[in-house]
């Protein structure tokens, strides 16, 4: 049975005529009665007293009726809801964020700035890597860009193109992390024994941290000795691997939080091999929309 045939017979009860309820329905006689005798059948009992002149309904159509009054009246109206649904979600901000600052920054942080109802993640981000960020801001796949950001990205000059527009949002530190020993110190812990390597647990190559991890390093007065192990693309995925001791990695502050709260991860190494960081949203200089412009300033006055 079809809403369809339900708006039929609705049409048949007030014309009472099946000619003129056809043509009112844009459809021929025989595929009208069609649709009638249809219901009839569905229904098991005769709907239309085809007998008298005009037509009319028998006491079980005058009860059906009121059935596709009903009925219709109830998709007629979710139909309006969910349009204006739709209308909200397509009217929303779509951002694209790394699946790290997602599950430990971006709602917390949405909330605090009042704009959480006006943004849309993209589930897509989760599987992008460094630049692809970038590239899916200028076709057009997400408005905004959550990400992490250091002066040693190998492709952050194209940030200073001025092709983008950047908010910092907060200040954030990768902290090298181990589990315990039974001595209580970190398994492996940096700089590392003489001629010894730290295995790692390092991030992708091509991603927002390995390359801060590299250029800190490389900074530092004391060198380290280390072994990558693999390399991941989630800090999810580098701590679970550190967890299950088979190497140290460094991790978003506040990944660590709650894991050195209970003692399962601790620190591999002091202060000084801390690699800042910042937290930055990204956009392009030419907005697609006045509501990506408004939302703009809103969250620049707030991070002023």
């Amino acid at each position: 049975m079809e809403i369809r045939w339900l708006e039929d017979f609705m049409v048949l009860a007030r014309a009472r005529h099946f000619s003129r309820a056809a043509e009112l329905q844009h459809v021929n006689q025989p595929t009208f009665s069609r649709r009638i005798k249809l219901l009839e059948e569905a229904m098991g009992a005769t709907l239309v007293n085809r007998q008298t002149l005009p037509l009319s309904l028998t006491p079980a159509g005058e009860m059906f009726l009121e059935l596709c009054q009903r009925t219709t009246r109830d998709v007629r109206d979710v139909r309006g809801q969910i349009a204006s649904m739709e209308a909200e979600v397509s009217a929303r901000i779509s951002v694209g964020s790394t699946q790290g600052l997602f599950s430990h920054f971006y709602q917390s942080w949405a909330r605090a700035a009042g704009v959480a109802d006006r943004l849309q993640l993209n589930l897509k981000a989760t599987s992008w890597i460094g630049e692809q960020f970038l590239d899916a801001l200028d076709s057009g796949e997400c408005d905004l860009v959550l990400c992490y950001w250091h002066q040693d990205l190998p492709w952050g000059g194209r940030l200073s193109r001025g092709e983008y527009e950047s908010i910092t949002l907060a200040n954030e530190s990768l902290v090298p992390v181990s589990v315990v020993a039974e001595n209580g110190e970190p398994r492996f812990s940096l700089p590392g024994a003489a001629g010894q390597t730290v295995p790692l647990i390092a991030y992708h190559s091509r991603g927002f941290l390995q390359s801060a991890i590299e250029a800190h390093l490389s900074r530092c007065e004391q060198s380290v000795n280390l072994l990558p192990l693999n390399e991941n693309t989630q800090s999810a995925s580098i701590k679970a691997l550190v967890k299950q001791g088979f190497g140290m990695g460094w991790l978003p502050s506040r990944m660590t939080e709650k894991s050195e709260q209970f003692g399962s991860l601790t620190r591999a190494g002091d202060e000084r091999w801390d690699v800042p960081l910042e937290i930055r949203l990204i956009r392009l200089r030419e907005p697609r929309s006045e509501d990506l412009l408004t939302l703009w300033k809103t969250l620049d006055n707030h991070h002023a």
